[in-house]
């Protein structure tokens, strides 16, 4: 069963009812459904269908493409010696259909890309040159290398350029979706549980499919990535090979970035890596973005010139957290982990992670989804006189407000001291000192267990549950 995915699903669809073939091209991460909502989608009816093999030489695509083609009725297929030839053969296949639309479906075209192999010249071969002449063919491409299907395809300079008609990125599960997943496979977890869930796999849905039921969540998690014959132990390296063909320079910017909870200016990124600043960087950078691995914000009362990087994938931030370096050897660890000072420093940088990947539903939450507004961070760091400053989540409305948001896990209701009261308004105070800004400024409550009421508890306009980050 499909969960999710209604207006991906609609797209896909609504491709097939136009006049013209069309040039679908699927991308996002590896795991995240991509395979998976195609097949659905079209109950696995396919005029043909080919998925590339990992890490495999030009000679053994052409062979696995020889077998596919076999498989959907040319039976005589010979052995392509190119793929101009192998586009060729697919022509025949295409033509042999009487459906009313050609359903063509190539899963992880990147990997057909060997080096020299001529893959995309022929790829825009058979689209210009024949499928897109007609009006029966819907090719859909897929692939996890986001980078690669983002240059090669989407921004392709050359015969490609502009050819896809749709363009679908997918996604990992917001908390509604994983929530909805859970209920569907009698995964019986709380709302904190499925948070916590969240904070450790983010809405990976490969991920949350290997929960098993009859199991706590601390079991679950020990056996998916402490131990070692589970199938998510080594998901780290695969899932970074996975999605750049060199990934080491990649997992270099990670890893610093994984070090700064604020993130880091492409300046101190390229200091503290020993990087160089070079176009390869900024390639680097924008393929992590596009793959979610990290955002790219502005710092209030900045220009994007001094935008920070900031590592934001919840699966990576866990990894470097509690797997990289650990030799514990402990297939229990996490379960002995639940409740300490360390687990407890996790939650509140997840929970603060969580609600940035839910921005939306805390607009919604505040009633301001129809009103234009920027999400910003602001810090300043420290001084030889000064303090330093951090907000993590700023709403700059256009209707003369700015919401600050502070982030708060707990397990029982927060509530808030005289202390960090204090704390909090002597922040805002700066905030509006050092911007400058003349716009009124509200500090609102995230609180993953709502909140106790006091005389402090009043400083906030608003508080948000984590309810309302599963809604929507």
């Amino acid at each position: 069963m499909l969960i999710g995915r209604e207006t991906e699903k609609q797209r896909l669809l609504q491709a097939t009812l136009e006049e013209d073939s069309m040039f679908v091209a699927l991308y996002g991460r590896r795991r995240v459904g991509k395979t998976y909502l195609v097949r659905e989608t079209f109950n696995n009816k396919f005029t043909f269908y080919h998925t590339g093999l990992a890490k495999s030489s030009m000679k053994k695509q052409l062979a696995a493409w020889r077998l596919s083609l076999r498989e959907y009725g040319l039976k005589k297929a010979p052995l392509p010696t190119s793929w101009l030839d192998a586009f060729e053969a697919l022509k025949e296949i295409v033509v042999m259909s009487d459906e009313s639309k050609k359903l063509v479906f190539i899963d992880e075209l990147p990997w057909l890309d060997t080096q020299r192999s001529g893959f995309v010249s022929a790829l825009e071969r058979f689209w210009n040159g024949w499928a897109s002449a007609r009006k029966d063919v819907v090719l859909i491409v897929c692939g996890s290398a986001t980078s690669w299907i983002i240059k090669k395809i989407l921004k392709n300079k050359g015969g490609l350029h502009n050819r896809v008609n749709t363009k679908i990125h997918l996604h990992p599960f917001t908390l509604n979706e994983c929530e909805r997943y859970a209920r569907h496979r009698k995964l019986v977890m709380t709302r904190r549980q499925l948070m916590e869930c969240y904070m450790i796999m983010g809405g990976i849905p490969y991920y949350w499919s290997k929960l098993e039921r009859g199991l706590s969540l601390a079991q679950n998690i020990d056996n998916l990535f402490f131990n070692p014959d589970g199938e998510l132990y080594d998901e780290f390296d695969a899932l970074y090979a996975s999605l750049f063909k060199n990934p080491q320079p990649y997992l270099t910017v990670v890893q610093t970035l994984g070090t700064k909870r604020v993130g880091l200016t492409r300046e101190e990124l390229i200091e503290q890596a020993g990087l160089e600043d070079n176009g390869r960087l900024s390639e680097i950078l924008k393929d992590l973005e596009a793959c979610g691995f990290i955002r790219r914000y502005t710092n209030f009362g900045f220009n994007t010139k001094n935008a920070i990087f900031q590592l934001i994938d919840s699966y990576t931030l866990f990894y470097y957290d509690f797997i990289a370096g650990n030799t514990s050897a402990d297939s229990s660890f996490w379960s002995r982990q639940t409740g300490s000072p360390l687990y407890f420093n996790w939650c509140g940088h997840a929970f603060e992670r969580v609600c940035l990947l839910h921005v939306d539903q805390i607009r919604k939450a505040l009633s301001i989804f129809g009103t234009i507004s920027r999400i910003c961070s602001w810090y300043l760091p420290k001084t030889a006189d000064k303090n330093g400053a951090q907000i993590d989540l700023i709403i700059d409305r256009d209707d003369s407000v700015i919401d600050i948001c502070e982030m708060k896990y707990t397990k029982q209701p927060y509530e808030m001291k005289y202390e960090e009261e204090v704390r909090i308004q002597n922040r805002r105070d700066r905030f509006i000192a050092e911007t400058g800004t003349d716009k009124a400024v509200q500090l609102i409550l995230v609180s993953a267990s709502g909140v106790k009421r006091n005389a402090y508890s009043d400083e906030f306009h608003a508080i948000i549950t984590a309810d309302a980050l599963f809604e929507k």
